[in-house]
Formats: C-alpha cells, sequence, structure tokens
C-alpha cells in the first residue's frame, strides 16, 4: 500500500544547529519547487523537489479555495506511486554520493516530513531542518547584522585594499587568507564592465553566501579582515549601510601599478577571460557596446565617440586577423581619462588613513606578515 501525504513519524530526526552546517558546508536537499529554488537558496543545497512547480501550483490554489485536505488529497493524487519513485531514488542517489546532507523545505513542515518518512521507508535516514528554509534564511541574515559588532568585539580590524582600476586588486585578494572576495560572492567585476556572462545570485542569495563566508572566517583566528574597495553596490546586489559601513571603516592599503600593467590585467580579464565565458563572442561585443552606452553620459560626448570608435577598431581587427592587442588602446584611454580622474576624486573627497602603499608583491608580503 501506498504511503499518504500524510502517513509520516514526528520521531524523525531534526535540527536547527546552523551555524554547524555553515562551518562544515553540510550538502543540502531543497524539496522545494523549483520556482522557489530560483528565489533564494543556500550554496551547498541541491533542488530535488517533492512537487513540481505545476503541482506546486496546483496544490496551493487548491488548498486556498477548499482547505487542507483537500490539498493534501490532490498531493497524493499528483505525486502518485510512479511520480513518487524516481523522486525518491533521486534523493536516495544524493544521499549515497554524501551521507552526511540533510534535507529542508520552507518552513520545515509537511514537505520535508514527507520526503523524510519516503526516504526512512526506503532505508535512508536524514536529518531535516528544524524550522526548514525560513528559519536557516533569519539565522544567516541575523548574523550579518550582528556582524558590525562582532568585529568589535573579537578585536578585528577591516583594512581596505585600495588602487586604480586595473591594479590588481581581485589578484592580492586572492593570495590571502585573511580577505572575503566580495565580487566573487557577487559574480561580479564591480564595475559598468563587469558582468560576467552567466547571472549573478539573487540578493537573497548574495546575502546567505556573505553571511556563510563571514561565518567560515571569524572562526580562524585573525586580527584583520580584508577586502577589496567596492561600493555598497556590486553589479544588481548589494550590501546593508551598516555592514558596508563596518566593512569600510579600516585603515587603506594602495596597490599601486604601472599603467603598461594596469592595461595588461584589464585586457586580461576584460577581454581575454571575458570573451571566453560567451558561447557567441558576438553576445561579448554586444554586451561591451550596451556597457560604454552606459557611461556614454559620464564620458562626454567626444570621448565616448572616440572610445566607441576604438573598440570598434580593436573588434574589426580581431575578426579580420584574430590579434586581440587592438582593444589595448580603448583600454587604456577609459583607465587614463574615465577610471583615473574618478578615482583620484573619490580619494579626495573621503580622505582615510593608508598604513601601506606598494606593488601587489609587496602588498601581499606586508598582508602575510600581519
Amino acid at each position: 500500500m501506498a504511503v499518504k501525504l500524510t502517513e509520516f513519524s514526528d520521531s524523525l530526526p531534526q535540527t536547527d544547529d546552523f551555524r554547524s552546517i555553515v562551518l562544515k558546508q553540510t550538502p543540502l536537499i531543497d524539496v522545494r519547487a523549483p520556482v522557489e529554488f530560483a528565489q533564494g537558496a543556500f550554496v551547498s543545497a541541491s533542488n530535488l523537489p517533492l512537487m513540481n512547480d505545476e503541482e506546486r501550483q496546483k496544490v496551493g490554489l487548491c488548498y486556498k479555495q477548499h482547505g487542507n485536505a483537500a490539498a493534501v488529497k490532490l498531493g497524493h493524487q499528483l505525486v502518485n506511486e510512479s511520480v513518487r519513485e524516481p523522486r525518491v531514488q533521486a534523493w536516495s542517489k544524493f544521499m549515497e554520493q554524501h551521507p552526511e546532507a540533510m534535507l529542508y523545505c520552507f518552513r520545515g513542515g509537511m514537505r520535508s516530513k514527507i520526503a523524510q518518512q519516503w526516504l526512512a521507508d526506503s532505508g535512508h535516514d536524514i536529518v531535516r531542518l528544524k524550522g526548514g528554509y525560513k528559519a536557516f534564511r533569519r539565522y544567516l541574515i541575523d548574523f550579518l547584522e550582528a556582524f558590525p559588532n562582532l568585529l568589535i568585539q573579537q578585536d578585528i580590524q577591516p583594512l581596505v585594499l585600495a588602487g586604480r582600476t586595473g591594479s590588481g586588486k581581485t589578484l592580492v585578494i586572492q593570495q590571502i587568507e585573511q580577505a572575503i572576495d566580495l565580487e566573487g560572492i557577487a559574480h561580479h567585476r564591480g564595475s559598468a564592465f563587469g558582468r560576467h556572462a552567466t547571472p549573478q545570485p539573487t540578493q537573497i542569495n548574495f546575502e546567505n553566501r556573505l553571511a556563510m563566508a563571514l561565518m567560515r572566517f571569524i572562526e580562524n583566528p585573525t586580527r584583520h579582515l580584508v577586502i577589496e574597495d567596492e561600493g555598497r553596490n556590486i553589479g544588481s546586489v548589494s550590501m546593508s549601510k551598516p555592514l558596508f559601513d563596518a566593512l569600510k571603516s579600516g585603515q587603506r592599503i594602495i596597490v599601486d601599478t604601472p599603467l603598461a600593467e594596469r592595461i595588461q590585467i584589464t585586457f586580461q580579464e576584460y577581454v581575454l577571460e571575458a570573451q571566453q565565458e560567451y558561447p557567441q563572442i558576438t553576445d561579448w561585443v554586444e554586451f561591451m557596446r550596451a556597457a560604454l552606452s552606459r557611461i556614454q553620459k559620464r564620458l562626454g560626448g567626444e570621448r565616448y565617440q572616440r572610445v566607441l570608435k576604438q573598440f570598434e577598431q580593436a573588434w574589426d581587427l580581431q575578426v579580420r586577423t584574430g590579434e586581440t592587442y587592438g582593444h589595448e588602446a580603448w583600454i587604456k584611454t577609459l583607465l587614463t581619462e574615465y577610471y583615473d580622474p574618478m578615482y583620484d576624486y573619490q580619494m579626495q573627497k573621503h580622505t582615510h588613513s593608508i598604513c601601506f602603499k606598494g606593488s601587489r608583491e609587496a602588498v601581499v608580503e606586508f598582508l602575510n606578515t600581519l
């Protein structure tokens, strides 16, 4: 006889030790519908739903019109034996690959209990998250809100890595342990041209990832937290003002890189690497044209036309010969005539104490001695 949707045991194990889940990066099964998962989830979670979007919508509508009993009955009809079996198999396969896995639904209620019971019936014991996604998400948000005070309590001093565009700040961040890569978490390079070919995380997912990264960071004994000099907004995602102010409150470390090297760093990242991200290189070209258009007013008419012409000439050269060096011309113009004046203005407007200035190599050495 098939197990009905309401036949589950309340004695099945559950946990709300979210800190341990973050620190161990425990694999999670998210049994919510795909549409819910897309709105917000956790880095270590895989979406293996109990009901798909259409089934969830039908059950939800039935619940509103006819009540809980009718909705449960409809759910049982939709997720019948033939539908249920491959979903249980998917959960079981995940558990075989990740024996320490846990599962959750939105509130830790019926959906996760059903999945947990069905797994138990198939010989796989799994722990579900008490309070589900909602409780875990609340835990992470509370941590982000408390983090500014945690910096003070644990005597962790923020250090802000500054420098002109193209100076290689991200390269420094990637070489030191006491750093948080905000651009990496946001999946954005932090400029008008910083979008990747694949989408940024949602605001919810950005906050979840940032909270987890910071939580793991403070577990390691350190007196400094190094971040790159970012704005509150990184592409389409943003930090809360209290958190942003706390992270940006520290002294500045300036990465001082010669222009020729800055051009090459920018060329490598925004041309060579960026072109590799796109299935069709023409998609990259259209993105770059759109990005230039977005800063047209700030560039001014004459400079915009000049940069655009340099870009089109570089692209034409690449199409005809396969050579990419032509892109260095428009990069140099943007760095010297657009980004450098903007950087100088910001440094004059917001005066901060500078504790070190040097080349990338010198900065890495300085930070590793702290």
